[in-house]
């Protein structure tokens, strides 16, 4: 077995669950082990964005000991327009 860490946050919420996997396990069983998409029923394993330390990866990627596996939001909002918006408040 090993130890990794899932990661998720909301606004309003972090969560950091440290779960213990079998050796070989990917990043979807890690995160099914978890019992994180219980707690956050918005969340659906199939739509998932993820990354491993900030970077990201396919939920297929076998994890390592250690590891922080981090389900990423949706962006509310384009970080170009953002910016464009921003310009033209100036």
């Amino acid at each position: 077995m090993i130890d990794v860490e899932v990661v998720y946050a909301t606004p309003e919420k972090q969560t950091l669950l440290i779960v213990h996997v079998p050796k070989k396990s990917n990043v979807t069983d890690a995160i099914k082990y978890s019992g994180i998409l219980s707690q956050f029923p918005e969340l659906k394993l199939e739509t998932l964005h993820v990354g491993i330390f900030s970077t990201p990866c396919e939920l297929g990627r076998e994890v390592k000991s250690n590891e922080r596996i981090e389900i990423y939001r949706p962006l509310q909002n384009d970080p170009k327009e953002a910016r464009r918006q921003r310009a033209l408040k100036k």
